[in-house]
């Protein structure tokens, strides 16, 4: 019989996690209602031109879908965090199925940083890091500009002495 351990396997030793933006969890939230609410109309419209009185229960559907976002969405963004590890930008993020990324410097080709309209608005940036590998999923949403701008510079400060050898 095997006994539930207490480590926690997605929390490295000795590494600190900072939180994203809490804006993200707005602006997905955002994104999320109004879809809901599109939903919503397209029943209508589909309910009114069939003149079925019946399917109106159907609006239960985005309903529920705006319910289950409305936990699941700020949970999902509280969950998202990053750390500069002593040899690895860390990644965690997950409520139901949580993952650990872990790119060490010297893998790191370029850090991107993107920045559309709405996210130039919101105050907050995505960053993707390259490496050599096509499946590394090292991308992190809802970083405030001024802490991209940091990350960015010290991740190409570092990925660049890694690969220098020093």
């Amino acid at each position: 019989m095997s006994s539930r351990s207490t480590v926690d396997i997605l929390s490295p030793a000795g590494v600190e996690f900072q939180h994203v933006s809490p804006t993200l969890a707005a602006l997905r939230l955002g994104n999320a209602l109004a879809l809901c609410g599109a939903l919503c109309g397209m029943i209508s419209a589909l309910v009114l031109i069939v003149d079925i009185a019946a399917l109106w229960w159907l609006m239960l559907v985005p309903a529920v879908i705006a319910l289950l976002c409305l936990w699941l969405i700020p949970a999902q963004v509280r969950a998202l965090r990053y750390a500069l590890a002593e040899t690895d930008f860390v990644i965690r993020r997950g409520v139901i199925n949580r993952s650990l990324t872990m790119v060490p410097y010297g893998r790191i080709q370029y850090v991107d940083i993107h920045q559309g309209p709405v996210l130039r608005f919101m105050g907050i940036a995505t960053i993707k890091l390259s490496t050599a590998s096509a499946q590394t999923d090292a991308t992190l949403s809802g970083v405030s500009v001024a802490d991209a701008v940091g990350l960015r510079d010290v991740l190409a400060e570092r990925g660049s002495a890694e690969l220098m050898g020093l």
